[in-house]
């Protein structure tokens, strides 16, 4: 078997006492959520630098005294169309690299597929960076770099969903995956304040840090992230129970049964390739819910990248009471959005699990960050205190929906009862799911760049009119849910079986 090949990680050799019986499987488990966290949050800083240095590189406002020239070959009249054909560069390679990796995660070694879209993200955002000591003005240049970042940043995603999904099982998962997920916004928080902090000493230094941090994230990955409980000679979480609450048995009988299985199954494994496990990509495709949460996401990631990669230039270059931010004002101000998304993720997931209604938690938050969007836009400009706390209410709202569908969605799917036995499906349902997110993430911001030349207001109606389409696509799974609920039926998954 694949675990039995490749072995565990070096920190286990170098540390014996970390491996069984000297911890135990809830220690295992805390330290797998704590390295995932660490390496999708390196992930999300490093790409976090293009938005921080688009008010540097992009063409000076026309409201602004600063007597910056932007750097070429974005700061003519046409600047703010070839940052979001930038954006669009990196987002596009990422959507597609995203298919193809959730396809080979389930079929070579996590760890070190990890590793290796680790060290390329890195080594990648910091040759963006030499671009400004190099003094390039070449654009096919930031575009080439940015694709090839892109296919190595696809790798991290289904990498560790799979592995956290491996090792939590479904009994409040969308909590624990609400509370793992704000990597996502600490990383963009972490990043923001890193690229802005070294803004003035060169915008080049945005890119080298965050690029830094991913390659020393890259090595914690190497030397501690065991895959799955199986590799430490535990059963995978939830197993035990079906085992011991085998209905008609004892639970001696049951463990008895339950060997012998084992025995014949490994028997029959042994002698049969790994991959002929992996579940078909169309076949991914067709299980029930897959589709309407991936379409949902598509809608939902649009929006967050759009804050993502342009709320710092929006900041910059819109007036809070009277007055334009600087820089590294703008790139600061803009983590409350992230700070917000932090509690969105953690609420979505905790009310999700209470009420066991995935799709129903979604489509309320969507519903509520249409008016959040609107307040924003119109009295955000009123005073610092006004938009930092509508700020934080549209990024707890935004990014609580796209939070959970990434995690606990995306986990539930690929563990679904229509698929028991084939655990090895997991990378390739979130790879669909976040794949087809990630189209939605390079329209976006793209969309961004060419009408925000029309007025602000023009991009918030974008962002507003894809919030609605993506509650959309999931009315008929949050009927389905509410419909269990009043029959008194347990949502064991919030996906209805087509």
């Amino acid at each position: 078997m694949q675990s039995r090949i490749v072995g565990l990680a070096p920190a286990f050799s170098l540390f014996p006492n970390l491996n069984t019986p000297h911890k135990t499987f809830t220690f295992h488990q805390i330290l797998v959520l704590i390295v995932t966290f660490i390496a999708y949050a390196s992930f999300h800083a490093s790409r976090k630098p293009p938005s921080i240095v688009k008010s540097v590189l992009g063409p000076p406002s026309l409201n602004s005294s600063s007597i910056d020239n932007g750097w070429a070959p974005f700061n003519g009249t046409q600047g703010t169309k070839r940052l979001g054909e930038l954006d669009l560069a990196f987002l596009s390679s990422y959507a597609l690299g995203m298919y193809f990796a959730g396809h080979l995660g389930d079929r070579i070694d996590l760890r070190y597929f990890l590793v290796f879209g680790m060290m390329g993200s890195g080594i990648l955002t910091v040759v963006f960076g030499l671009g400004y000591w190099m003094n390039v003005h070449l654009l096919w240049f930031y575009m080439s770099v940015q694709i090839v970042c892109g296919l190595f940043q696809s790798i991290g995603w289904p990498c560790v969903v799979s592995v956290v999904g491996n090792w939590c099982g479904k009994e409040k998962r969308g909590l624990i995956m609400g509370v793992w997920n704000s990597h996502t916004s600490v990383g963009n928080i972490l990043g923001s304040v890193i690229a802005s902090s070294v803004l003035d000493f060169g915008w080049g230094w945005s890119f080298v840090l965050p690029g830094g941090l991913v390659i020393v994230s890259g090595v914690v990955v190497f030397m501690f992230l065991v895959v799955s409980p199986h590799d430490l000679g535990f059963e995978e979480p939830g197993k035990e129970i079906e085992i011991e609450m085998s209905l008609g048995e004892n639970v001696e009988e049951s463990l008895r049964k339950q060997e012998a299985e084992d025995a014949v199954l490994l028997e029959n494994v042994d002698n049969v390739d790994d991959s002929l496990f992996a579940i078909g990509f169309l076949e991914a495709w067709r299980l029930p819910g897959v589709a309407p949460y991936a379409f949902c996401l598509f809608f939902s990631k649009l929006v967050a990248y759009t804050f993502l990669y342009w709320l710092p230039y929006y900041l910059r270059h819109t007036a809070v009471a009277g007055v334009n931010l600087s820089h590294k004002t703008a790139g600061i101000l803009s983590t409350v959005f992230d700070i917000g998304g932090v509690l969105g993720g953690i609420s979505a997931g905790f009310i999700s699990d209470k009420i066991k209604a995935r799709a129903l938690t979604s489509i309320t938050f969507l519903a509520l960050s249409i008016p959040a969007l609107i307040m924003y836009r119109i009295y955000g400009s009123v005073s610092m205190f006004i938009n930092i706390v509508l700020m934080f209410i549209s990024g707890l709202l935004v990014n609580g929906p796209y939070a959970l569908i990434t995690t606990a969605v995306a986990a539930d799917l690929g563990t679904q009862d229509s698929i028991k036995g084939n655990g090895r499906a997991l990378a390739t349902v979130t790879a669909i799911i976040d794949g087809t997110g990630s189209v939605g993430a390079a329209l976006g911001p793209l969309l961004a760049g060419y009408i925000s030349s029309r007025g602000w207001n023009s991009v918030f109606f974008m962002l507003i009119v894809s919030i609605f389409f993506a509650g959309l696509f999931l009315v008929r799974l949050a009927k389905a849910e509410i419909s269990k609920m009043r029959s008194g039926e347990s949502i064991a998954s919030s996906v209805p079986q087509s």
